[in-house]
């Protein structure tokens, strides 16, 4: 029997800049890396990497110039449910100051959506109530700031348009405003000709600009080329995906690593759908309670490879992770990767398809 299952490798990489040909370097570093090239393995590469190489910037003047469209020149305009982040928001607060004279800003209580608290951060130790109105005033804007999950609030304070600023409960925070309001967007209608993400996803380049989050029509044919060139190369057939943030939640802090809005914007056919697997431990701890050793190795192994297609609703499957394989694969990569100085903006895995009862 084999004793390595999955594996994941941190390539390191050039810093990538606009206009690389990434394809052919992604390739070229893979081919180098020594590792031995099997079917069905997986490169993924950062979102940073594909944002960057697609010169997919924007500056705060162009989010202000996006707002004042959207909004009819509104001259108050509220700004509902954003994180709390220096990276992931707050340059874009400075957009939307710059698009009005009056900002009220809806910070939601205990937490934003993604667990970060308002008051003294334990990790930056920010109090991002002060912060936010800091950066509006910078501006030279008028700034109003309230810590509450009530909508209702903003009656009868003379705002003329509203943002529904946060990420994953956005469709649901911007129904909400509608339901009350009128004059409502969200994150994704600003920019949207260039990213269909709109700001979501983006982060802080310079103190004057942001990098979007990649978008698809600009990943899927370099992620199919690099399939392409790895199959011409060795005869392998492998997946390409991209990745952003991982999604898993750190115990301490209680924070949600997803501030992007999709774990993964691209990847190739194969990387589609969930897992099928079967729960091992419920195997061995019942159908073949009364095996062991090679027996129960075996039996188990037969019951693998006979396995239903889907085994949805199946209590073999309890306790199996009901998760999108981008997803799961996400995770794993930006863990190995990290968002540091690790130069490792390539995540090349092994083993990922592979079950006990492979040899």
């Amino acid at each position: 029997m084999r004793t390595i299952g999955t594996a994941a490798f941190g390539l390191r990489a050039p810093i990538f800049k606009q206009g690389d040909d990434v394809a052919t370097i992604v390739t070229d570093i893979v081919l180098n890396s020594g590792i031995e090239i099997k079917d069905k393995d997986i490169v993924a590469i950062t979102e940073a990497v594909m944002g960057r190489t697609q010169g997919n910037y924007a500056t705060v003047d162009e989010i202000a110039a996006s707002i004042k469209q959207l909004t009819n020149n509104a001259k108050s305009i509220a700004v509902v449910f954003p994180i709390f982040s220096r990276n992931r928001f707050a340059i874009l607060l400075r957009g939307i100051a710059r698009a009005a004279d009056k900002i009220t800003v809806l910070l939601s209580t205990p937490t934003d959506e993604v667990g970060n608290v308002c008051k003294n951060h334990p990790f930056t130790g920010m109090n991002y109530d002060e912060y936010y109105k800091s950066v509006i005033e910078e501006e030279g804007e008028t700034a109003e700031v309230f810590i509450n999950n009530d909508i209702n609030i903003l009656k009868d304070k003379n705002i003329n348009a509203f943002i529904a600023a946060d990420i994953h409960t956005k469709d649901d925070t911007k129904a909400k405003l509608q339901s009350v309001f009128s004059n409502v967007i969200d994150l994704t209608d600003i920019l949207h000709t260039k990213s269909e993400f709109g700001l979501l996803g983006s982060n802080k380049a310079t103190e004057e600009k942001v990098k979007l989050f990649p978008t698809r029509e600009y990943c899927m044919p370099i992620i199919e080329k690099i399939q392409q060139n790895i199959l011409e190369q060795t005869g392998k057939h492998i997946e390409v995906m991209v990745y952003g943030d991982g999604c898993f939640k750190d115990p301490v802090g209680g924070i949600w690593e997803f501030a992007d809005p999709v774990v993964s914007p691209a990847y190739t056919s194969g990387l589609e759908g969930t897992p099928n697997e079967l729960k091992l431990k419920y195997l061995a701890d019942n159908k073949f309670k009364d095996l062991s050793g090679d027996e129960l190795q075996k039996a188990i192994k037969n019951d693998i490879v006979a396995k239903d297609a889907s085994l949805k609703g199946n209590m073999v499957s309890q306790g199996t992770t009901p998760r999108r394989i981008t997803d799961l694969l996400g995770s794993l990569c930006d863990l190995v990767s990290g968002s540091g100085d690790k130069g490792t903006p390539i995540v090349y895995i092994q083993g990922y398809f592979d079950n006990y009862a492979n040899e």
